[in-house]
């Protein structure tokens, strides 16, 4: 294939020399990178929430710290679930030429599992500084990992919004 950065696509658009197939092959391929790295971290924060409820301190929870138990254990479900929906839809629509589809809806998901992700860290993070801690501690992790988490989030919408304005002058090639 010829092209390099910038030079026209067969779909006449600047970027990569590949057709909308092609394309749409390699965002599915980055989609599920994507998701086995999340996923990989959701297996073992769902892994350790699974061992919490076995060890003997356990019993000693407050109501409180139950609940907040139980709302990491459902946004650990929900994320997992999440993740594994991308993959789902592909297999149901295997080979019905709904590839651009697929990856437009996965790429929905994948930005609503990371938005789910983001929110059980920020959860796990304050119910462990609640439990060993105090629920002050638990409080102050929860807004500490949370301002955390969001700066990060604004950084990664800054870096796009950047990237679609070097575009827009020509000086990157999208992709």
């Amino acid at each position: 294939m010829d092209g390099g950065a910038g030079a026209p696509a067969r779909d006449g658009r600047r970027g990569r020399d590949e057709t909308r197939e092609e394309r749409a092959d390699r965002n599915f391929a980055d989609i599920l990178q994507e998701l086995r790295v999340v996923m990989t971290g959701t297996q073992l924060i769902s892994g350790f929430l699974l061992a919490v409820a076995f060890q003997s301190g356990f019993r000693d929870l407050d109501a409180d710290e139950v609940q907040h138990y139980l709302v990491l254990v459902a946004l650990a479900g929900l994320a997992t679930l999440l993740g594994l929906t991308p993959v789902l839809v592909h297999r149901l629509h295997f080979r019905q030429r709904m590839k651009e589809q697929i990856v437009r809806f996965g790429n929905v998901l994948l930005i609503i599992t990371l938005v789910v992700v983001s929110l059980l860290v920020v959860a796990v993070t304050s119910f462990i500084f609640e439990v060993v801690v105090s629920p002050t501690a638990g409080l102050w992790a929860s807004m500490l990992s949370g301002v955390v988490v969001v700066a990060l989030w604004i950084l990664a919408w800054a870096v796009r919004r950047e990237s679609a304005r070097s575009g827009a002058d020509g000086s990157a090639a999208g992709g």
